[in-house]
């Protein structure tokens, strides 16, 4: 008996699905191997919660930086001003509580507005002066930089209010510092946003196809603003979170994370919803990234295999992500 049309039909969509489901959770299998790796080069050490606690409070910064990329990167604008952002906000934050003597909810409340400030600028110049996004941000983290180091002395600022500190990693859940949930939290509202907003939906659209999008009614200028600006806040708030979590402002720390969250928006973008830029894949792709480096510290590797640990993991994740979103466009063709 030979194989009907319609058998070889629903054969060939059963392995497309098992094929999508893959894909969608590669890298959460990926990542497990890579802890039990770790875990049985140093049981005692790596595998212990309190280790994964502290990566998980640790990287909350870094996994807040992420979701701020995404969201302009999904309108199709990069925003390389995301680590200096960072910066900007922890030492505002340090500077007018510690320095000023300014009370602690208003030093976040400005370190906030100073992140929107930051994304308003960028928006400016990438939608109505019209210059790329990379030129702008890449200008606009040059510019930040020297503002904090003036305004820091280029000294690190110790002493901020302890009910930061305690917000952020003095309460726990489960064992792991509030910070964390943070970071969850936002993501959880990201993703509302994405899916189930007309606003999501105008992002995506305006990512696929700005002049598609802009024949279709969409404001296509105000969803790019809106995305920067979103993006500048996001950075800061990340910023709060650093500045509690260390308890103190690093007029050169911001930096360090700018490598490490492209790296996790683009890997992100090739598990959860393969071809689309996503709150949990960049999520999940921050904490893969994170144990990868925990776990080779551990194992007293150089600290400069961390850099090509991350800038390998940059260049593999824009390779698969442009590979499944051009795939996915021609499955929608």
């Amino acid at each position: 008996m030979t194989d009907t049309p319609l058998t070889t039909a629903s054969a060939a969509a059963k392995g497309a699905n098992l094929t999508r489901l893959f894909e969608r959770v590669a890298l959460i299998l990926v990542w497990l191997l890579l802890i039990g790796g770790f875990g049985a080069a140093m049981p005692n050490s790596f595998l212990n919660w309190g280790n994964f606690a502290i990566l998980f409070a640790s990287y909350a910064p870094a996994a807040l930086l992420a979701l701020a990329i995404i969201v302009p990167l999904t309108a199709g604008d990069y925003d390389l001003s995301v680590g200096a952002t960072l910066t900007l906000s922890s030492c505002v934050i340090g500077v007018l509580n510690v320095w000023q003597g300014l009370p602690i909810g208003l030093a976040i409340g400005l370190a906030l507005c100073a992140g929107a400030a930051v994304g308003l600028v960028n928006a400016f110049f990438i939608i109505y002066v019209r210059i790329p996004s990379l030129v702008v941000t890449l200008g606009t983290t040059s510019l930040i930089t020297g503002l904090v180091q003036w305004m820091t002395n280029s000294s690190t600022i110790g002493g901020i209010d302890n009910s930061l500190v305690m917000a952020v990693v003095g309460g726990r859940f489960l064992g792991v510092p509030y910070a964390f949930y943070y970071a969850i939290a936002a993501a959880v509202v990201m993703t509302y946003i994405f899916d189930f907003t007309p606003l999501g939906r105008r992002l995506l659209f305006v990512g696929r196809g700005r002049e598609v999008a802009r024949l279709n009614g969409i404001a296509v200028d105000r969803v790019r603003l809106g995305a920067l600006v979103t993006s500048g806040v996001l950075a800061a708030a990340a910023g709060v979170l650093y500045a509690g979590v260390l308890g103190s402002a690093d007029p050169y720390s911001g930096l360090n994370f700018l490598l490490p969250a492209f790296a996790a928006a683009f890997l992100g973008a090739t598990t959860i919803l393969p071809g689309r830029f996503n709150p949990w894949g960049a999520i999940v792709a921050v904490y893969f990234l994170a144990t990868g480096i925990t776990g080779l510290t551990m194992l007293g590797i150089p600290l400069w295999v961390t850099n090509v640990f991350n800038g390998g993991a940059l260049i593999l994740a824009v390779t698969i992500s442009q590979f499944t979103r051009g795939r996915e466009a021609s499955d929608i063709g």
